[in-house]
């Protein structure tokens, strides 16, 4: 009787599937201004996909953009779409990918939370609950902060 209820716990954990959004963050930004939104992406399918959007109702539009250091100066680039490998993580961090919330609509405090929904080639869209703080949300306990779609 014990094996038979470990075992059935055990399968009820089960292993992940599909793409998970976790550590999910953004800093304090005001009205007309530009936010940027930061987290760890992972998709745990056996099949690649692709990130080919991102949109929110707080800001005007929503970019990809990636961020690099050529020779002194720091560079900013939108990209169109970004893929996901199977079975991989894209950490999205300041000074490298972020999504841009581009003439936000209203002030940002700390506090607050921003909608996002994810927009992927072949998967379902993801929406996503972006807590306002000052601080990166891995720096905290945020289990709250996970969103996965199952495949």
């Amino acid at each position: 009787m014990l094996v038979l209820s470990i075992s059935t716990l055990l399968s009820a954990c089960g292993v992940e599937k599909g793409i998970e959004a976790h550590e999910v963050w953004m800093r304090p930004a005001s009205q007309g201004e530009n936010g940027a939104v930061y987290f760890l992406i992972h998709n745990h399918s056996s099949k690649a996909d692709e990130l080919i959007g991102v949109s929110s109702d707080v800001a005007r539009a929503v970019e990809i953009h990636e961020s690099k250091m050529t020779g002194d100066v720091m560079e900013m680039r939108q990209i169109q779409s970004l893929p996901l490998r199977a079975h991989s993580e894209v950490q999205f961090e300041p000074g490298k990918l972020h999504f841009m919330l581009v003439a936000l609509k209203k002030d940002l405090k700390v506090g607050d939370q921003v909608e996002i929904t994810l927009y992927f080639k072949n998967f379902q869209n993801i929406k996503v609950l972006v807590p306002v703080r000052d601080t990166p949300a891995s720096e905290e306990n945020h289990s709250s902060n996970n969103h996965k779609l199952a495949l």
